[in-house]
């Protein structure tokens, strides 16, 4: 009895953040462990269900660089990455396309279905829903930087009831082109300005952004991930997540949250109780961080 008092009581407690993120829409970037586990990828699946189910708007924003570094070798492709940005050659952009577009893109949105939501799988080349050019020139290749994201398009979508699933890839102005290989640490925050989000969600294989000490950092702003970046706290794979993250919050989006995907329901965790997990970014000249939930809740 005292178990199910509790199961109750963990209920009770999530019903104030259920009320403030009512529909609100809240942009996931999936990547990780949390999208190459079994057991994780079903977690995910319910977690996306259950936030729907309650009234929130989920936009889903999928990597999947181990699966296209892992078919890269097997083809004999060299892989290579500067400050965390993969270099896209032209073979490359083939297969990253048919990785994230074709088997990564469909398997989510497939999942999703199969647990009761109404999922729907689409590339940034659809509508041309993110649009893009060379990064650095060409510098990198096929890889490109987002110049522009069709939000009405993806709250067309939220409005009929679907939760889009956007495969990373960009759109080019130019007519037969391969297109784009976007980061999706990158596209994640740039589509959470588009529609508007309350939130970005990145999942990753840490627990947030750590110190020299290996100590987790709860809350970032801009000035203290300049000063990390400096000192090499924050280096390769981790600089385009904060990066990302502070584009998002000074340029629309009220948080954005660093997260462990290896943890089982870890986004259920971040939204519905009063610790969260991970490391979340603010701004500290935001006026709507550090209102009481409960006040909120009540006015």
């Amino acid at each position: 009895m005292q178990k199910k008092h509790h199961k109750v009581q963990t209920l009770l407690d999530a019903i104030p953040y259920i009320k403030k993120f009512y529909g609100k829409t809240i942009v996931i970037k999936y990547g990780g462990s949390a999208q190459t586990s079994p057991e994780l990828q079903e977690k995910f699946a319910e977690d996306i269900v259950l936030l729907s189910l309650v009234g929130i708007k989920p936009i889903i924003v999928h990597g999947g660089g181990s699966r296209i570094t892992e078919l890269l070798t097997k083809l004999e492709i060299k892989s290579e990455f500067v400050d965390g940005h993969r270099v896209t050659c032209k073979e490359s952009m083939r297969v990253v396309e048919m990785v994230l577009s074709g088997e990564i893109n469909k398997n989510i949105a497939s999942l999703l279905n199969h647990h009761g939501a109404k999922a729907i799988g689409i590339s940034g080349k659809d509508s041309s829903i993110i649009n893009a050019v060379p990064k650095d020139g060409g510098k990198f290749g096929y890889t490109g930087v987002i110049t522009k994201v069709n939000g009405d398009m993806i709250l067309n979508l939220l409005k009929e009831g679907f939760i889009p699933v956007i495969a990373p890839i960009g759109d080019s102005a130019e007519p037969n082109h391969p297109g784009f290989n976007i980061n999706a640490d990158v596209a994640a925050s740039k589509v959470a300005q588009a529609v508007g989000a309350q939130k970005v969600l990145f999942l990753t294989d840490t627990v947030g952004v750590l110190s020299k000490e290996g100590e987790l950092l709860n809350s970032l702003d801009k000035t203290d991930v300049e000063n990390y970046k400096k000192d090499g706290t924050i280096a390769g794979g981790m600089i385009p997540k904060v990066d990302s993250c502070i584009d998002a919050i000074y340029n629309g989006v009220n948080k954005a949250h660093i997260i462990d995907g290896r943890v089982e329901h870890s986004i259920l965790l971040e939204l519905f109780t009063s610790d969260g997990i991970g490391t979340q970014f603010v701004r500290k000249d935001n006026p709507n961080n550090g209102i009481d939930l409960e006040k909120l809740i009540n006015e």
